[in-house]
């Protein structure tokens, strides 16, 4: 089990970088099945893996966001645009978090992974809704429902940014690098607001702060963060376009993962 959660660390960080992702929809699944296996029922396992997946997404979206940022493609003014917006998002799906069930949390992975894989491996260049992201309210919404979809997945925001932000009329790599920064608003506050939901609940591990389980994160960590650097150069050395079907391959195989869970 060891060993497996070390391996799934490098795989977490390489993902990280190369698609502007925390790697929560991987990790979240890895987290969950390890749980598991510790006897934790699915009502604790699954918020358990959401919980920690979050505090894994901090140190990889630091690093994936300065590795973006130093090729330019990072947006600053969207970030600070996003920033309220998508934290308060994140509190309240932390808050949901307390009280629903393990489905509920495999639903919106899969309905929100499956989505943006068809989009990525299906729409053309024309499927858009314009030509740039709106000012305003309407920003700031976007920022609120990319705040709750990630607390409640587990997720650095990268699957949901990248496709509210291409549908915008931004390129894959500008998408990408932008939602690698959007991984950290989301992170902070949804690491925070998934200690509290679950402190105090019966059937945690020893090791867990509420919903965070630091032995997971103590072996997940340390290869996680050797390959986010390596995923984000990646990253810009592929075209947009196979960078675009890979994203959305990765995310059919992980929305096949919790169908499977649901039936």
């Amino acid at each position: 089990m060891g060993l497996g959660l070390i391996v799934a660390g490098a795989a977490i960080g390489l993902l990280a970088g190369l698609f502007g992702v925390g790697g929560g929809a991987i990790s979240v699944p890895v987290f969950y099945e390890t749980f598991l296996m510790t006897d934790a029922g699915p009502d604790i396992a699954m918020p358990l893996a959401v919980g920690t997946s979050l505090a894994m997404i901090i140190p990889t979206s630091i690093l994936s966001a300065r590795t973006h940022a130093q090729k330019g493609a990072l947006d600053m003014p969207h970030l600070r645009a996003w920033a309220l917006p998508v934290t308060a998002g994140v509190l309240l799906g932390s808050a949901i978090a307390r009280y629903a069930s393990a489905e509920v949390f495999q639903i919106v992975f899969v309905v929100v992974a499956g989505t943006n894989a068809f989009k990525m491996l299906f729409a053309r260049g024309s499927w858009k809704l314009r030509d740039d992201m709106p000012k305003g309210p309407v920003r700031a919404a976007y920022g609120g429902v990319v705040g709750l979809l990630s607390a409640l997945m587990g997720i650095g925001g990268g699957a949901i940014s990248n496709l509210i932000l291409t549908l915008h009329g931004w390129n894959m790599h500008r998408a990408v690098a932008t939602s690698a920064g959007v991984g950290l608003l989301i992170a902070v506050p949804g690491t925070l607001g998934y200690v509290l939901a679950g402190w105090g609940k019966a059937g945690l591990p020893a090791d867990a702060f509420g919903y965070v389980s630091v032995a997971a994160l103590a072996l997940t960590m340390p290869t996680a963060l050797l390959t986010t650097g390596l995923g984000a150069r990646l990253a810009h050395a592929l075209t947009r376009e196979t960078l675009t079907r890979l994203f959305g391959v990765f995310l059919v195989l992980v929305s096949a993962r919790f169908l499977l869970a649901l039936l």
